[in-house]
């Protein structure tokens, strides 16, 4: 069995930008087979380390879109990139989005690379989860791991 990577991206000291964080360690709570959970801060070298072997990544992590806060934004990064415009908060030397598109452009994109973005409402430092987006982060769980049974 090829390796799945569940990947929660996210800065805990800015407010929703730590919703994926939040997400990946409340997934490493539960039993969830054959799946590496893992943290990252979201820097885009990173990242494409961390997926390098596996044939199934899951990622989650907070977007600025411009939708209500609390959106649940679910991309198939097979079927679409993902737009910049996502990220554009982002605090990282490139963003999730653009990992994605250089690991695309470098054929190094797993198989399968899954993107739940979660709207947020407040990225100031030391800000608390929103309301919205902690809402959102329970049904992004129930949906990973209805797509981790899927998968396995």
């Amino acid at each position: 069995m090829k390796a799945t990577i569940v990947i929660g991206v996210g800065n805990e000291y800015r407010g929703d930008d730590a919703i994926g964080l939040l997400v990946a360690r409340r997934l490493k709570e539960l039993p969830v087979p054959h799946t590496q959970i893992i943290e990252a801060g979201g820097e885009g070298a990173a990242l494409m380390e961390a997926w390098k072997e596996a044939e199934t990544v899951i990622l989650i992590d907070a977007v600025q879109s411009g939708a209500s806060a609390g959106t649940i934004h679910r991309l198939d990064a097979q079927a679409q990139q993902i737009p910049q415009r996502f990220f554009r908060y982002s605090t990282h030397a490139f963003s999730v989005a653009e990992a994605i598109e250089l690991a695309r452009a470098l054929n190094q994109l797993p198989a399968r690379l899954l993107l739940y973005g979660i709207e947020g409402k407040d990225f100031a430092a030391g800000a608390e989860l929103s309301t919205e987006v902690r809402y959102a982060a329970e049904e992004v769980i129930r949906r990973v791991l209805i797509e981790l049974q899927m998968i396995c």
